[in-house]
């Protein structure tokens, strides 16, 4: 069985975590996989990458039983949970520093750091009845780095309570907080997200990679500081030969001949 599935369809990358038996766990094998692929994604010329669950998830979070095995270590798994807790962050900045969106195809259930997942990723689309949680707190381990992405995408008292009741929200939930950009029935999930995708697949690729840059690069830093690190931007952008061809094209009411 292969963990991670690929599939290159024009400029997608359809990632699937193939691990149903573990409901797609990030395990050390999956999250070596995922590394892995995203790195080569991201110095090729792919332009969007989907992530998504094989069965009947899409991920679980952490690999308890792995977890627990690790206990058995002289140092009672100290060690070993800190190189795993540092891959899972090493993963989640992958997600972000890469120059390609990246858009979560959530179904089943995104708990724990399958939630940190979906709240990680660039975009999200779920099917309704999904369900998200960072559930830690149910079996006594706090969801600590799940919480960093999670503050990040929702009201700060809505991730609190999350955190800390272990509460599932649905998909239309998940949608009024912002954990992910819209809802749909089941059926659709794969043409809701194939269309988003290959929407996005049409824009400039070199655009796409400066504005994801650009985009959190400025959410760290203040509001004067921002707007003067994306007037920089602009200029650089504005200078490209791609982009006068856009402009260009626009003016004169024909599509821009931009490389593929």
């Amino acid at each position: 069985m292969t963990i991670l599935e690929r599939s290159d369809i024009g400029p997608v990358v359809h990632l699937t975590l193939n691990n149903p038996q573990r409901l797609n766990a990030l395990s050390d094998a999956m999250l070596a996989a995922l590394q892995a692929a995203l790195e080569d994604i991201a110095s090729g010329p792919a332009k969007v990458v989907v992530l998504s669950g094989a069965g009947k998830a899409f991920c679980a979070g952490h690999d308890l039983h792995e977890m627990t095995a690790a206990r058995a270590a002289a140092d009672g798994g100290q060690a070993a949970f800190k190189d795993l807790f540092d891959r899972c962050t090493a993963l989640m900045m992958q997600i972000q520093t890469m120059p390609q969106p990246v858009i979560a195809k959530v179904h089943g259930i995104a708990t724990a750091a399958g939630c940190q997942l979906v709240a990680t990723c660039d975009l999200a689309i779920a099917a309704e009845g999904t369900r998200f949680g960072v559930n830690g707190i149910n079996i006594g381990l706090f969801c600590s780095t799940p919480m960093v992405a999670l503050s990040r995408n929702i009201p700060r008292k809505q991730a609190f309570e999350m955190l800390t009741t272990g509460d599932f929200i649905d998909a239309a939930r998940a949608r009024e907080l912002g954990l992910i950009n819209r809802a749909v029935p089941l059926q659709d999930l794969d043409a809701e997200t194939h269309a988003l995708a290959e929407r996005l697949a049409g824009k400039l690729g070199s655009t796409l990679r400066i504005g994801k840059r650009a985009f959190y690069e400025q959410l760290q830093m203040p509001t004067a500081q921002a707007y003067g690190f994306a007037g920089d931007v602009m200029v650089q952008n504005m200078l490209r030969d791609d982009t006068a061809e856009g402009i260009g094209a626009f003016l004169e009411k024909r599509d821009p001949n931009w490389p593929q």
